[in-house]
């Protein structure tokens, strides 16, 4: 009996040994194979990421033969203005390369007219700003405007003098969760909601008519890449109504105008009589791109969006890049 209660144990203790070997086996594949899983994720977003890379240099190879071939005349009506796709094994490439002179460049707000001597009243170009404002959601409270008007330009400028409706340091401040104006240029239209008087249910009209050019504060607008979906920027600019911009923009020669004097010769806008900083607002050329390109490989999918400078030396210069996951 005593031999058989010994037997009993010791084939209990080799059952549990060969459980937790099993146990162990198991877990040890479990994680084989997630490592091995991991492996090939971060393989395809590399691989992703560098599709993407090989899109923005290849943008930059076209930009350059762009300004060669064409150039100071930038129109829709050229190559680079077309969306691109190139399927390639296991994945593929998807670039949509924008013109940031045919939006409203936020950065400009506070420089692109000299302020007058007490620095209180609104410039051309804050004047400009706020018809923008109105005519992207006509209801928007005027005072809503007028706040967000002068607050934005308080946020952009490098002083720390108040605006009649604007707001410095002292309004952030006394907030729950409390922040300083930035008293320089954005980097992202994204800061938009941090301004003073912004609200999230008419942001989203804003945004598509509005860029931020890093390190720019012209205002200079492209005239010949303005889509009628931007038509409310000329308006803002010129003081039109929007379907007479809408009109211009639908009636603009299919090769673009070939100067700014052409254009303001268009009878609608000779009539404005614009003044001479008004003037200098438009333009035919463009200097800065921004480049939105979508990548695939495998399961993985990657979105990097590259800001470009095309200086007049005819190098291409990558000013911000910032990536994302497409959704």
């Amino acid at each position: 009996m005593r031999l058989g209660k010994q037997r009993g144990a010791a084939l209990l203790i080799v059952l549990m040994v060969v459980a937790l070997v099993a146990i162990l086996a198991s877990e040890m594949g479990a994680r084989l194979q997630l490592q091995v899983q991991r492996a090939s994720n971060i393989k395809s977003s590399n691989q992703a990421y560098w599709y993407a890379k090989s899109a923005e240099e290849y943008a930059r190879m076209s930009l350059v033969t762009l300004i060669e071939e064409t150039g100071d005349k930038i129109t829709l009506n050229q190559p680079w203005a077309q969306e691109f796709e190139y399927p390639m094994e296991e994945g593929g490439i998807s670039v949509t390369l924008e013109d940031m002179q045919s939006c409203f460049n936020i950065n400009a707000l506070p420089n692109a007219n000299q302020t007058n001597v007490n620095g209180q009243q609104p410039t051309e170009a804050m004047s400009a700003f706020a018809r923008l404002l109105q005519l992207t959601n006509e209801e928007i409270p005027s005072f809503t405007v007028d706040t967000v008007r002068d607050s934005l330009a308080d946020w952009l400028d490098s002083d720390d003098r108040m605006r009649i409706y604007g707001a410095e340091d002292s309004e952030y401040a006394s907030r729950a969760f409390p922040y300083l104006a930035a008293n320089g240029q954005m980097s992202s239209q994204s800061e938009l909601r941090l301004i003073n008087g912004v609200e999230a249910e008419w942001l989203e009209d804003l945004l598509p008519q509005v860029c931020v050019i890093p390190g720019n504060d012209q205002l200079v607008i492209n005239v010949n890449t303005l889509s009628e979906e931007r038509a409310p920027v000329l308006a803002a600019l010129t003081g039109l109504s929007l379907s007479q911009a809408s009109s211009i923009i639908a009636a603009r020669p299919i090769d673009g105008w070939d100067d700014v004097n052409t254009f303001l010769a268009e009878p609608d806008i000779a009539a404005l009589n614009l003044q001479a900083e008004q003037t200098q607002w438009f333009s035919v050329t463009t200097e800065y791109f921004i480049l939105h390109t979508k990548s695939r490989y495998n399961e993985a999918t990657f979105a990097m969006t590259t800001v470009l400078n095309a200086a007049s030396s005819g190098k291409i210069a990558v000013l911000r890049r910032e990536f994302g996951v497409i959704k």
